[in-house]
């Protein structure tokens, strides 16, 4: 197909707009890998040698890193299998089980949408305080397990998918954890990718909740423990010090998405189309 004047002054358009929009990342990148005393004089350009991994050095050195990258990841994972899990299962009561108040429970749900989030903070501190599970993994995750988009998400979904699917597999003598489980979920695979991969984004970059229940060092995630870092070490250790944090944080986020866009995309068009 030939591309018409238009269309190339579009895709140039879009090209200079995803350049205008990387720039601010690139500069924190190029900024991560000059040594501190050339920024002592000048933050100016992407390009001028030498470069050094020195500022990442002394990120590792000098913080438990390493360990608030294990907590960032157990927390991370986690909390997206357990919302799946129980975000699926309760989709798809929704939308295929005619319980006693079934519209009444999913409208207090979808209520959880509209409470924000500072609402709870203090009874949930209060909450875990009293239960003495603060400084804990079950303490950074389970608040956020109880995930409203997701179960309305699901719901969509699986009301989309023909019932002709569940009747032949009923003809067959399943039962209904078996249609759920051989029927439902398989098809469900772009939905369930979408909601996995956003939720495992926000555990990431989540910080209100992890900064309020992890008041140890050795239990902070990387957002609370990379932010504590910004205090104590950013006079003595330089600009580069900070933007190596800032690269380090977002660099397996970008990874993910990279590797994931594919599914992110046909997700949303699936959700979007039904």
């Amino acid at each position: 197909m030939t591309r018409t004047f238009g269309d190339r002054l579009i895709l140039a358009l879009l090209i200079v707009a995803a350049f205008v929009w990387m720039m601010p990342m690139l500069w924190v990148l190029a900024l991560s890998l000059k040594p501190n005393t050339m920024l002592v004089s000048s933050t100016h350009g992407i390009l001028p040698w030498p470069h050094t991994l020195e500022n990442f050095a002394t990120l590792l050195r000098v913080s438990l890193t390493p360990r608030w990258l294990l907590n960032s990841l157990l927390v991370a994972i986690g909390m997206t299998v357990l919302t799946l899990v129980l975000s699926s299962l309760a989709g798809y009561a929704f939308a295929r089980i005619a319980f006693p108040g079934r519209r009444a429970v999913f409208l207090l749900v979808m209520a959880g949408l509209m409470v924000p989030e500072q609402a709870i903070l203090v009874p949930l501190h209060a909450m875990f305080a009293d239960w003495e599970l603060h400084n804990t993994y079950f303490s950074l995750i389970a608040p956020r397990v109880a995930a409203p988009v997701g179960v309305f998400m699901m719901t969509q979904f699986f009301k989309a998918v023909p019932r002709e699917l569940e009747e032949a597999a009923e003809l067959d003598n399943a039962s209904r954890l078996k249609i759920f489980w051989s029927v439902m979920l398989p098809l469900s695979r772009p939905a369930l990718t979408t909601l996995g991969i956003f939720t495992f984004l926000f555990a990431w970059n989540d910080f209100l909740w992890p900064v309020v229940t992890a008041t140890q060092p050795e239990m902070y995630t990387l957002s609370v423990g990379l932010g504590s870092l910004q205090g104590n070490f950013a006079m003595s250790e330089g600009l580069g010090f900070l933007m190596a944090s800032a690269v380090f944080a977002g660099a397996p986020m970008l990874g993910l998405y990279i590797v994931f866009q594919r599914y992110i995309v046909q997700g949303i068009t699936m959700s979007g189309g039904k």
